[in-house]
């Protein structure tokens, strides 16, 4: 569908500012041409703009006639997004725009994350500060760097770089959905260092193991679907094979980020000729397997076996069984629930990444947790596993979660006007999926009064993500709306 088509969507401004983002590659790490985009915003109007040693963005739009005495308001949303892609889709994210287009009252991409989270908020933004019709107070327009991983941009801000006193987060993901709180969390970065084994066993065959078609997802707000997750389920085939049919590991590569669930697991084993028809044959019966006991959850499992070229060498014997017990018996998904918040995840873990290399397999985790003692204990657990297997395991990239506070002025005021606006209140809640505002709390005002908000966003950091058109539209008025209260 034509470029065109997701231009003329409303609010037009909205929608030109996020397609210009789909033209300008921001992978987390990437930020200096989406920050120029973000900062000529500013200067062609001669607002003040500044940015700070990590890379943050604020472009301050003056308060509108009338509103000059209020208080500051703080608009934020992150540049950064998820690069996701299907393994069968020639897509460099470094360098290559992402193909939106437009379907049933949606905003897609071809094969590939779309960039909604956060490029909707940071258009959101945009748009507003190039309106000069709106009525605000003075408004310090937030724009932070690699929040997806490691949330450094957050992380980086100092006491004094805002005023505000209060903050409109726009990286929720649900219309209709008000956030006063979000989970806390971990990085586990485990090795498995060894000598690669050069002994392969004579008539023994190479078989290249390929599980695709998982949807993945984000591994805070979807980690509760029960989806598969692509690490574990190659694993689980790999020890029938490794235990029943002589096969020995050179390879595994599953998973690309922290933050996604697995959607795809590649693997290298070596096996005996005579058993190659019968591993074959295991393959098919244990996609029919998977596809059974995900039904309703994965439509699209493929489970694969080719021959291939055979490897130089091998993960030595006894760390491959270490490393696939391990695996077996890490736990993963959600751990625990909120008492006080129904269906919502306290704790939890994605078993993100397996990958071997040279001389090492390396494996990623992300645990998310509301509770600071909850988040230490399974760090624990996960620890405790693989020690006893014999691997290196560290701890990084700890943050904190956002605690919720019922009794926000601000939130009062938003239900308000939503139920003013929508006839209807608006469904407050706490959120698994990790967002900045705890960070940027403690950082610049530990009074700094929150809540997040934003359109429909389905199937983020994942190549199916989309957001609703219509969604997109009511959050921007409602912000206006706020925003004009506010002064």
């Amino acid at each position: 569908m034509s470029t065109s088509t997701i231009l003329d969507l409303n609010p037009k401004n909205v929608w030109k500012h996020f397609y210009a983002l789909t033209r300008i590659p921001r992978p987390t790490g990437q930020m200096e041409e989406v920050s120029e985009y973000v900062k000529k915003i500013g200067n062609d109007r001669n607002f003040e703009v500044k940015q700070d040693k990590v890379g943050n963005v604020v472009i301050i739009k003056p308060a509108s006639k009338g509103y000059e005495s209020k208080p500051t308001i703080i608009l934020q949303a992150h540049m950064d997004m998820v690069p996701q892609k299907n393994s069968d889709v020639d897509h460099d994210f470094s360098k290559d725009p992402i193909d939106a287009y437009v379907h049933d009252g949606v905003v897609k991409a071809r094969s590939t994350t779309l960039g909604a989270d956060n490029g909707i908020g940071v258009a959101m933004m945009l748009a507003l500060i190039e309106d000069s019709s709106l009525e605000h107070p003075e408004i310090e327009n937030l724009f932070t760097i690699d929040e997806e991983e490691g949330m450094d941009g957050a992380f980086g801000l100092k006491e004094g770089f805002l005023k505000g006193k209060y903050m409109l987060n726009l990286d929720t993901e649900e219309d209709g959905e008000l956030c006063i709180g979000c989970a806390g969390g971990a990085d586990m970065n485990i090795t498995f260092g060894y000598k690669d084994d050069a002994d392969i066993a004579p008539g023994d065959v190479a078989i290249k193991l390929s599980l695709t078609g998982l949807k993945g997802g984000h591994s805070g707000a979807e980690i509760e679907l029960g989806r598969g997750n692509a690490n574990k389920i190659m694993n689980r085939f790999l020890k029938e094979i490794v235990k029943n049919y002589e096969a020995r590991l050179a390879s595994v590569n599953g998973g690309t980020l922290r933050n996604a669930i697995p959607r795809e697991s590649f693997a290298v084993v070596t096996i005996p000729e005579q058993l190659v028809d019968d591993l074959l044959d295991l393959v098919k019966e244990y996609e029919k397997l998977f596809r059974v006991e995900f039904a309703g959850i994965e439509e699209s499992i493929s489970f694969k076996a080719e021959k291939t070229e055979m490897p130089k060498t091998l993960i030595p014997e006894e760390v491959q069984d270490d490393l696939i017990n391990a695996v077996e018996g890490c736990p993963n998904g959600v751990i625990s629930m909120l008492a006080d918040f129904p269906d919502t995840v306290e704790s939890s873990l994605n078993l993100a990444m397996v990958h071997s290399s040279p001389e090492k397999t390396e494996v990623k985790l992300l645990i998310r947790s509301s509770s600071e003692s909850r988040k230490a204990w399974v760090c624990s657990q996960v620890e405790s596993v693989f020690l006893l297997a014999g691997a290196n395991v560290k701890i990084e990239n700890e943050y904190p979660g956002w605690q919720p506070n019922a009794n926000s002025p601000l939130l009062n005021t938003m239900e308000r006007i939503y139920l003013e606006k929508y006839g209807e209140r608006p469904h407050v809640n706490v959120i698994h999926a990790g967002l900045e505002c705890g960070i940027i709390q403690a950082n610049v005002n530990k009074d700094l009064d929150i809540v997040s908000f934003g359109p429909t966003i389905r199937g983020a950091h994942s190549p199916v993500e989309y957001v609703e058109i219509a969604a997109v539209e009511k959050s921007y008025e409602y912000m206006l709306a706020i925003l004009k209260e506010l002064g």
